[in-house]
């Protein structure tokens, strides 16, 4: 049987692929943003800032201390990377979600599991990077390859955990080959370009993609849902006639596009103690935007609950960018 031997948890955000001096070009962006969640409810960014007021957040976003919070997730992301690099396990989960890089509003699965025999790394053009937001384009280099990679996928694994996730009552869409998204690209998406390029190095390593729509209702799963899948997947896993190893890596989160400190230590705390009441106990509607993304988490801490993993937070890093606290919180964790 198959045995699963590490997790990984680690953030995706631009923050982290774009030096600190930078992330003042992301605040431009938010400033017109008008829908920006925060404990359940939408603000534009002047009634976040007058909100959040009390919290001196300016400070938070002098340079010096961006920079010094930057490089704690450098040396966190270096850590995830060299552990996967010392364990070295046969074949490699990652558990990320889609933002119409593949997907298209006609068609989002709740979950996708890809079986396929490879997903694709395409270097952006410059008539690409153009399009994109401010700050995303800069960041989009760091999650995409230089040059034309086919990053290799267990095919036999992908397969396996169709069958028993539909045994498992869990209606699955199936891949063999990534769609080509409302972006206009079939390349892998950044949730899970980020891992391959900064976490697996751009090494060869067999993975298994799978998609949770985290962001998009009206099928987003709950939770709780979330979770039960990846206990599925767990014991999927765990059944898999191969005497091979695996790893599973959680590619998302943490809140943002508004940091919630509060929200994001109440979750961290309720997974390093397997509190699972408390995973699924937070409203749907704090779930929602790039905080969204904890579910990930969420689904990879159910697939450690049956494997028997605890989890370790190697940093929190919370990365504010406006007076209003937009930002990404950044987190980063182990299980073993």
């Amino acid at each position: 049987m198959a045995k699963i031997v590490l997790g990984l948890g680690t953030c995706h955000g631009p923050m982290l692929s774009i030096p600190a001096v930078n992330w003042s070009d992301r605040a431009k962006f938010d400033r017109a943003n008008k829908e920006m969640h925060y404990q359940g409810k939408v603000y534009n960014f002047e009634q976040l800032a007058a909100l959040r007021a009390s919290e001196n957040l300016a400070g938070q976003c002098a340079l010096e201390e961006q920079e010094r919070r930057h490089a704690r997730c450098q040396a966190s992301i270096a850590q995830l990377a060299d552990l996967h690099e010392q364990t070295r396990p046969d074949v490699t989960l990652i558990i990320g979600n889609d933002q119409m890089e593949v997907f298209k509003p006609e068609h989002v699965p709740a979950f996708a599991i890809f079986w396929g025999e490879f997903v694709e790394g395409i270097p952006r053009t410059k008539e690409f990077l153009d399009k994109l937001p401010p700050g995303i384009a800069q960041a989009e280099l760091d999650r995409t390859p230089a040059v034309h990679t086919k990053y290799p996928c267990d095919s036999a694994l992908g397969k396996h955990l169709i069958e028993a996730a539909m045994a498992a009552d869990f209606d699955v869409a199936q891949l063999t080959a990534l769609p080509t998204g409302q972006i206009g690209s079939n390349a892998a998406p950044h949730a899970y370009g980020f891992v391959y390029r900064r976490v697996l190095r751009d090494k060869l390593v067999p993975t298994v993609p799978v998609f949770i729509n985290t962001f998009y209702p009206p099928n987003q799963p709950s939770a709780g849902r979330c979770y039960k899948f990846g206990r599925a997947l767990g014991r999927a896993i765990a059944q898999w006639n191969t005497g091979k190893t695996v790893a599973v890596i959680a590619s998302g989160g943490l809140s943002h596009f508004v940091v919630d400190e509060t929200l994001d230590q109440k979750l961290i705390a309720a997974m390093e103690s397997n509190d699972v009441k408390t995973l699924c106990s937070i409203p749907e509607a704090e779930y929602q935007s790039g905080t969204s993304e904890w579910k990930n988490w969420i689904c990879t801490a159910g697939i450690m609950h049956e494997a028997g993993l605890k989890m370790k937070l190697l940093d929190y890093v919370p990365c504010y960018r406006s007076e209003a606290g937009t930002g990404s919180g950044l987190g980063f964790a182990t299980w073993r």
